[in-house]
């Protein structure tokens, strides 16, 4: 009669050496098989109001070293891009009402698929407000933990404005017409990259003006990143 090899468990429990292996085995396998799922995000290259006739990318963004982006508008694919370094952009030319709708990201790569659930509202609009002038006060180089101040100008009795930073899907924060200067304390790393603002007013319809010229916040220092804090009125 053939012997089957065997093993001490706990508390003296006999167990069969050859499922052990092969359990340790699967283990290792399953460890090996299950890698870290990539993020994906969408981001424009302008605010989400643009002009009819104007022009803008739509950017789907993903760590991944090679495989294929999908956009849809309003549930509906419509086109598909090959990865380039970590990003995928769809431009959008001559832009008409229809462009105007809710876009997002499918990556398709290495058998899998990944679905990014937000979605990128775009709107095409006649713009009718003057620009905005967007500036940073004391200078566009801050060092890290110091303060400083996004200043916005409008020339309009009742606007209301959007503070946007380039890879970020939504607006950072609204800002109403009468608090011109907004502060930022405690500037970490992760608050460098590139600014703009727009404008709207509410008079029988919402009346939008054209994007400010960008503002590149430069952050220096070498300490490790903090949590981005939240934008917040002076004073309060």
């Amino acid at each position: 009669m053939a012997m089957e090899q065997v093993a001490m468990g706990p508390r003296g429990t006999i167990l069969p050496v050859t499922p052990v292996l092969a359990f340790s085995a699967w283990l290792v396998a399953q460890s090996k098989a299950t890698p870290s799922v990539p993020t994906i995000s969408i981001f424009l290259k302008l605010p989400e109001v643009i002009p009819q006739g104007g022009s803008t990318t739509i950017c789907c963004s993903c760590q991944c070293d090679k495989g294929t982006f999908m956009l849809y508008k309003d549930g509906c694919q419509l086109l598909t891009l090959e990865l380039h370094g970590s990003r995928a952009k769809f431009s959008i030319s001559n832009a008409t009402r229809e462009d105007t709708g809710a876009y997002s990201c499918h990556y398709l790569g290495g058998g899998t698929m990944l679905v990014h659930r937000e979605t990128l509202d775009v709107t095409v609009q006649e713009f009718r407000l003057p620009p905005p002038v967007l500036s940073v006060l004391p200078g566009q180089e801050v060092a890290e933990v110091a303060s400083m101040i996004f200043r916005c100008t409008i020339i309009h009795s009742n606007a209301g404005c959007f503070l946007y930073l380039e890879g970020q899907v939504k607006a950072l924060d609204f800002l109403p017409k009468e608090r011109d200067d907004f502060n930022l304390s405690h500037v970490h790393k992760v608050n460098g990259g590139r600014y703009s603002r727009q404008c709207f007013t509410k008079v029988a319809l919402v009346e939008w003006s054209p994007v400010s010229q960008p503002v590149d916040l430069v952050v220096k220092g070498e300490t490790s990143p903090q949590p981005q804090p939240a934008l917040s009125s002076l004073g309060i």
